[in-house]
């Protein structure tokens, strides 16, 4: 049955309790926006009561208190009595006190531990993490989903603190992410947010960029498989990886630096750049393998004068898929210390690569340059330029996707595979407000 009109409630509120009917309607606005009350959720009603109502809604902690009270007595005569609990719950009360008393911080931190222990928030799922500034189809496929928790918890399909509850939350939330849906004329929630994802990627800053990017829109819209050559690609981090799972790891100078020796073999089963080497420092393609492997990957770590694999690195080793993805993430997942204007170089550099092209260092600087300047960059000399580009062009290098030739830069079928993948989930990642403090 539909819930009664909001009109009529206001009416009703209004010859039974008239002291309340303003502060009901000022509160039914705000909920619904002018939509059908049907249409609200308990996130929703979460949503108004946890934020909008005491950063929003003029007023001190009586007054949201009050205001709070006179939303649940309207939602109990439409016969909304669950929604009506959460206005004068305990909860509630303690929200708007923590904001009135501790400040904004505490308020929302308040009311994102009460909004998780709801059950009704949709968790991250492989497919897709939440962003915290959602454009309107993320939006709406973040309602949807809630709704649909909302209403399994309900029935009695999920049982909020039981010990699988969380793993099948995550399983219907990603089951109603990539089911055909009537309402969208049998498109998924899912393909809807990575199409505006990458939408908004595309018409990025700068006319040189958008241009640039505006073919991989359609060519990243679907996973790009994992090529069969990987593992033969990456044979060098395979090689590191069981190099250190011996019973002894790998024994490391006094200054905790690879061998010689070690680096020695590096350089020449891989045919990588080298000076005479006396250690890692002279192989840089090798210690930019092991930085990645220890610091970023932690398959690695050290244990006294030894680098020993970790359990994660094993799992490395026996999953070549999990494998290729964790070196996909590599090219384009900001490194310590880098900054937006770096990730931007380096993504530039895999959109000019990422079909095959051969250039010189020097042109592949020059393109680069070109490309953010117009995104708006202050400083874009070619010095600027050479840490990044050199960054990715040795991580290149390590995992085997382009040939060790410090002349000319080409991407080897698997290199092109493995750059579509990092443009892929770097456009599709999540956008996240710098602070949420």
């Amino acid at each position: 049955m539909p819930a009664p009109d909001v009109a009529a409630l206001l009416a009703e509120l209004e010859r039974s309790e008239p002291e309340i009917v303003d502060d009901a309607r000022t509160a039914v606005e705000w909920l619904t926006g002018g939509d059908p009350l049907e249409t609200v959720t308990q996130l929703d009603v979460c949503e108004f009561l946890w934020y909008t109502l005491p950063i929003k809604v003029a007023g001190d902690e009586p007054d949201h208190v009050a205001i709070a009270k006179a939303l649940g007595r309207l939602l109990r005569l439409g016969g909304l009595d669950r929604y009506a609990a959460l206005c004068r719950s305990p909860t509630t009360a303690q929200i708007l006190r923590a904001y009135a008393r501790s400040g904004d911080q505490a308020g929302s931190t308040a009311y994102q531990a009460a909004l998780d222990a709801t059950g009704v928030l949709p968790p991250d799922v492989p497919d897709l993490r939440w962003s915290s500034i959602m454009g309107p189809e993320e939006l709406g496929a973040h309602l949807a989903c809630s709704a649909a928790l909302e209403l399994a918890i309900v029935s009695g399909e999920l049982e909020l603190g039981s010990p699988t509850w969380k793993v099948r939350r995550e399983a219907l939330t990603r089951r109603w992410l990539t089911a055909p849906r009537a309402e969208l004329g049998g498109d998924s929630w899912l393909h809807r947010v990575h199409g505006e994802r990458l939408n908004r990627w595309v018409l990025g800053r700068g006319a040189v960029r958008r241009e640039l990017a505006q073919p991989f829109e359609v060519r990243l819209h679907a996973p790009v498989p994992v090529p069969p050559a990987s593992a033969e690609h990456l044979g060098a981090l395979r090689w590191l990886l069981q190099r250190a799972a011996g019973a002894d790891g790998l024994l490391l100078t006094r200054k905790h630096f690879l061998s010689r020796a070690l680096s020695t073999e590096a350089a020449e089963r891989f045919g990588w750049p080298r000076r005479h080497p006396r250690g890692e420092s002279d192989v840089p393609v090798l210690g930019t393998l092991r930085e990645v492997a220890e610091a970023e990957m932690g398959a690695l770590c050290r244990t006294g004068r030894a680098l020993v694999l970790t359990p994660a690195g094993r799992r490395l080793l026996d999953e070549p898929a999990r494998l290729w993805e964790t070196v996909v993430a590599a090219l384009l997942v900001p490194t310590r210390g880098e900054h937006d204007f770096e990730v931007s170089a380096r993504e530039a550099a895999l959109m000019l690569l990422a079909d095959g092209a051969a250039v010189t260092p020097a042109e592949l600087r020059d393109r680069v340059s070109e490309v953010v300047s117009g995104e708006g960059w202050r400083s874009t000399s070619g010095h600027d330029l050479d840490a990044p580009l050199t960054a990715l062009l040795r991580r290149l290098t390590a995992f085997g996707l382009v040939p060790p030739t410090p002349d000319l830069v080409r991407l080897s079928p698997s290199g092109q595979a493995a750059a579509l993948a990092a443009l892929r989930a770097h456009a599709l990642r999540p956008r996240q407000y710098v602070s949420l403090g």
